[in-house]
């Protein structure tokens, strides 16, 4: 389905989105952080990276402005609206400059990267996010982005399943939505 450097994009940009959006979360309110909780919480949302040990405040407001961004591409491509969805990615991949090149990182295999070596640590993320999206809306695999459909969720996720049938961001939403349903079952049958 996905390679597995474009997987660990998407998964920053699930993590990005839900970490740094308001809305709900497992059926409460989820104000996003911000002001000095936002640096860690851009840091917790990223993958770990050695070389990386704080997250510069400028770099963490850049990336909860993408988050914003993303959260729109997952909305749209959530109702339908695919070419609301690649008009949005193709925005960012303008502004962040993206553009595929090989890197080598350590003693690791070559890899495809979509931010230049003197980008910052906001535009890296941002780019590759954007370029995951762009290549998952760009291929047939654009209904594997989601936004939870238990109640008072709107979390996004990326349905990695066999059979593309994923609707919920977390178990913990899943679990609720049978409970409830599993409740309600019980209390018309007595």
């Amino acid at each position: 389905m996905f390679d597995g450097h474009v997987m660990t994009l998407l998964d920053a940009a699930v993590s990005l989105v839900n970490a740094l959006t308001d809305g709900f979360r497992q059926g409460r309110p989820y104000t996003a952080p911000r002001g000095d909780d936002l640096p860690g919480a851009v840091h917790d949302a990223l993958p770990l990276a050695a070389a990386r040990t704080t997250v510069e405040p400028a770099h963490a407001a850049y990336l909860a402005d993408t988050a914003q961004q993303l959260r729109s591409v997952f909305d749209a491509v959530d109702v339908g609206r695919t070419d609301r969805a690649a008009e949005l990615v193709n925005v960012l991949l303008r502004t962040t400059g993206a553009r595929p090149q090989l890197d080598r990182v350590d003693d690791e295999p070559w890899q495809v990267h979509f931010h230049g070596a003197d980008d910052t640590l906001a535009v890296g993320w941002s780019a590759g996010c954007a370029t995951a999206l762009a290549l998952a809306i760009g291929s047939n695999l654009a209904g594997r982005l989601g936004v939870c459909t238990a109640p008072q969720c709107d979390r996004v996720y990326v349905d990695t399943s066999r059979n593309a049938a994923r609707h919920f961001c977390s178990d913990a939403c899943r679990n609720r939505v049978k409970a409830a349903a599993f409740r309600a079952r019980r209390n018309a049958g007595g």
